[in-house]
């Protein structure tokens, strides 16, 4: 099941400048890179329409980073390269810019802990120690209870008086105070956005961008004090660059410390949504392509992952949040793609790419690992050649009603980088389409 496709329009009727939409959902580095060899595949597949001649573009996270460059013209190829540092245009990306620990964070926090430790605790102790003998014959008698009969109700009478007592005196601060946000700091992903696109001419300002090239760019984030969704282009918010808006939306939870912009905290955009398709519908979008590389994995065999490792909890903990979160994004997803499908005021039609449902290979690659980023721009040639191989007819019938010739003859494998080609080319399993049709 690598392709879904919604058709609510009337295939035969002749289009006059239709707007076409390419949503990208995130994926960190593997997905990120899986997604690069997905658009590589498409676009060879799309004869006379290149992935970076859409109208508009909407992604979030990793679909944020990638989108920003098609919008500016850069294509997949481009990209692909890159990752091995052999592009003439786009510097490598390096594991610094993905890793860059969040030190100026560590050292803030130390520094709180060190200035509560000197103007904070001495005077918690001090009201710590004024409770002790005026409240002596209690203590006793709750410790005295507690010796007898040792549970936590006669335990938490001991420890309750005494916290209450120091809270009146002197609030205590919470231990989350010393806990950095995050790990890493994602400013330099926003500082290789910038260096790239200044060196290849591209505006980083949505509306700048909008005159040079045409086309709308969409980024969303989460904001972290109002938990709703941030949407950045050029006829909505408009008050960060690009590259900020990407920074945004590419703060992992815990991964990355909460990026501070204008004023404001923000947290990955997929926290809200997966997709965004409901935005490309409310702007527009006569066509919408919608590439996700996060699906659940289907282990129904109970041998693909290996013969020591059946279940999934069989791998640890990692696995088991990996298919947690995995189920979870396309769970809305898949909710997104009913309320589309039921909505009256569309009427267009949507594409829907997705790795196979067994494909172990993929599932097996960790989000965050930078190392396996040309494996996964590979995988996502090919995964994104077979289901288009395997679905030609039903998605030429969708394009073909925009003017856009298919050329499956173009997915060869020779079309990948010698570097990326040459660890093999196993194809995944591919499954039928799920047809969704009004």
């Amino acid at each position: 099941m690598g392709v879904t496709i919604i058709q609510k329009s009337n295939l035969s009727r002749t289009r006059r400048s239709p707007k076409l939409a390419l949503v990208l959902s995130g994926g960190a580095i593997s997905g990120g890179a899986f997604k690069i060899g997905g658009l590589m595949a498409l676009n060879h597949y799309l004869g006379n329409k290149s992935v970076t001649e859409f109208d508009m573009y909407v992604g979030m996270s990793a679909g944020g980073f990638l989108g920003s460059f098609l919008a500016g013209g850069i294509d997949p190829h481009e990209l692909l390269l890159a990752i091995d540092g052999k592009s003439d245009k786009i510097s490598p990306f390096q594991p610094w810019d993905f890793y860059w620990p969040a030190y100026k964070e560590y050292l803030r926090r130390v520094a709180r802990l060190g200035k509560d430790i000197i103007h904070v605790w001495p005077s918690i102790i001090k009201a710590a120690i004024q409770f002790l003998p005026m409240h002596e014959g209690e203590i006793r008698r709750n410790l005295r209870r507690f010796i007898d009969n040792p549970t936590y109700q006669h335990f938490e009478q001991i420890l309750l008086p005494l916290i209450e007592e120091v809270v009146e005196a002197t609030p205590i601060p919470h231990p989350g105070r010393y806990i950095p946000s995050g790990i890493f700091d994602n400013s330099r992903i926003e500082k290789y956005l910038r260096k790239n696109f200044k060196q290849n001419n591209i505006p980083n300002n949505f509306k700048e961008l909008k005159r040079q090239r045409g086309v709308d760019l969409y980024i969303t984030a989460t904001n972290l004090n109002t938990a709703q969704m941030s949407v950045f282009g050029h006829d909505f918010d408009s008050t960060l660059s690009i590259s900020e808006a990407v920074q945004a939306s590419t703060a992992i939870p815990g991964f990355y410390i909460p990026p501070r912009l204008r004023g404001e905290e923000y947290l990955d955009g997929g926290l809200r949504k997966t997709a965004n398709i409901s935005l490309a519908m409310l702007k527009g979008a006569d066509l919408i392509i919608v590439y996700n590389p996060f699906r659940p994995f289907m282990n129904r065999s109970r041998y693909q992952l290996g013969p020591f490792a059946p279940n999934i909890s069989d791998w640890g903990m990692g696995m088991v949040l990996n298919q947690s979160f995995r189920a979870l994004l396309q769970s809305r997803l898949y909710q997104g793609l009913e309320r589309l499908r039921l909505d009256p005021h569309f009427k267009g039609d949507l594409i829907l790419i997705e790795p196979t449902e067994t494909d172990v290979q993929f599932f097996n690659m960790n989000p965050i690992a930078f190392w396996t980023r040309s494996d996964a721009a590979r995988h996502g040639f090919i995964s994104v050649k077979r289901s288009l191989e395997q679905n030609h007819r039903d998605v030429q019938e969708i394009l073909g009603a925009y003017g856009i010739v298919c050329q499956i003859e173009n997915l060869s494998l020779d079309n990948l980088s010698p570097s990326a080609n040459a660890q093999g080319a196993k194809e995944s399993e591919s499954h039928p389409m799920l047809r969704v049709v009004k």
